[in-house]
């Protein structure tokens, strides 16, 4: 299927979920997360999931990241003025939150840092394939960010859902994502 039949698909399935069983969902994920042996790391890219898009909730898993390393650097992500890249801005427990013209929660204050020095990158995404690509809304940010991480810098997405045999329409310019976590699975690319 094509990214935009996709798009269409989770949306409609996301949306079927009650709050019970994404909140189940959601603790599922974070047990797999917890599992998947990811190593120590210095620094976190999260997100602030979208209520209205209902994305899985990555407070939980950056919770747990600061708690396995209080001194974890963690940055969120900002739209730069001009909207047309995604910068990483470290946060610390007295960031204040905005929201912006997508919808999404972003720091309103506080130093970016490089992408280089990140060592891993929570990807928001609406369903992924069997060779790690995923389709997300169609923005293309994250993608432009993340031709920027390290080779090495690890690429987790997370998702309520299987994935699909393939996407069609990938585009040359489209990064893999290196983990993806399910509540049943956790899937290593």
């Amino acid at each position: 299927m094509t990214k935009a039949e996709l798009r269409k698909i989770y949306r409609e399935k996301r949306n079927a979920l009650t709050a019970v069983e994404q909140a189940k969902l959601n603790d599922l994920m974070l047990i797999q997360f917890q599992q998947a042996g990811i190593p120590f790391v210095h620094s976190l890219f999260s997100y602030w999931p979208m209520e209205k898009m209902r994305e899985p909730n990555m407070h939980l898993i950056t919770d747990f990241m600061e708690f396995r390393n209080p001194e974890l650097l963690v940055a969120y992500p900002r739209i730069t003025p001009d909207g047309s890249q995604m910068e990483a801005i470290v946060t610390n427990e007295d960031t204040r939150f905005r929201q912006n013209q997508f919808g999404t929660y972003e720091p309103e204050q506080g130093d970016a840092i490089s992408p280089a020095d990140l060592d891993i990158v929570l990807v928001p995404l609406l369903c992924f394939d069997k060779n790690g690509y995923r389709v997300g809304y169609g923005k293309g940010y994250y993608d432009r960010f993340l031709q920027n991480c390290r080779p090495d810098c690890l690429r987790v997405g997370f998702s309520y859902f299987k994935p699909v045999e393939e996407i069609r329409d990938k585009h040359e310019f489209d990064v893999p994502l290196s983990h993806c976590m399910t509540p049943q699975s956790i899937y290593v690319f």
